[in-house]
């Protein structure tokens, strides 16, 4: 890949509604300058989806080992954040096996987030059947500007990640969408677990070019 292989944690919340601004003002001006002071991290995202509550916060380290020595530091950091959505935290980490960019994101950006599950075994053929069905196909969605996607390969568990410029744009290719991920999970062999779109609150995220 020309680069090492870059990890990630992500802390999801089932945030209270009317808390979710001041979550959003304390990743950004507390969470993300105390997690980008310790070594080996290389940036952070934040997803909001104001209907259901449900926020996720991502990490980027840029190695497996920076990822785990930073654990003692980033609990309180992340209990923290928790306390002020007003919800209990889930963790999860991962490989990011895959990110293409089209371009940064700006102001208003949104994602579309799709849960899959794979047999462990046979998860390198299903990231291959993305790089080279599902990313041509992304790309050509109306307001494409990134995707990524990750995985935990003890699992079988990924996450595809597309970031759009607009609202706007993701709702008119929301049909397209559906219709090419449904061919591509047939042919990867995975099953789709969970489909959801969210606001881009915070985009701070260094991943390198990896597809």
């Amino acid at each position: 890949m020309g680069v090492g292989v870059v990890y990630a944690r992500s802390t999801t919340i089932q945030a209270q509604p009317l808390s979710i601004d001041a979550g959003i003002a304390h990743v950004r001006d507390e969470v993300m300058p105390a997690l980008q002071a310790i070594d080996g991290c290389i940036g952070l995202s934040l997803l909001v989806d104001r209907r259901s509550g449900r926020c996720i916060a991502t990490s980027a380290w840029q190695s497996e080992e920076a990822m785990r020595a930073s654990g003692d530091q980033a609990r309180p950091i992340r209990d923290r954040a928790a306390q002020i959505f007003g919800g209990n935290p889930q963790i999860d980490e991962w490989e990011i096996a895959v990110l293409h960019r089209a371009h940064h994101a700006t102001l208003g950006a949104c994602v579309r987030a799709v849960w899959t599950q794979a047999d462990p075994a046979a998860l390198e053929r299903a990231i291959d059947v993305f790089k080279m069905a599902a990313l041509p196909a992304i790309e050509q969605l109306d307001g494409f500007c990134s995707v990524s996607m990750m995985v935990d390969r003890a699992t079988g568990h990924m996450v595809a990640s597309t970031t759009f410029d607009s609202e706007v744009a993701m709702d008119r290719n929301r049909d397209l969408a559906a219709e090419r991920r449904t061919a591509v999970t047939n042919e990867a062999g995975v099953e789709i677990l969970d489909v959801r779109e969210f606001e881009l609150a915070l985009a701070h995220l260094r991943v390198p070019e990896m597809a």
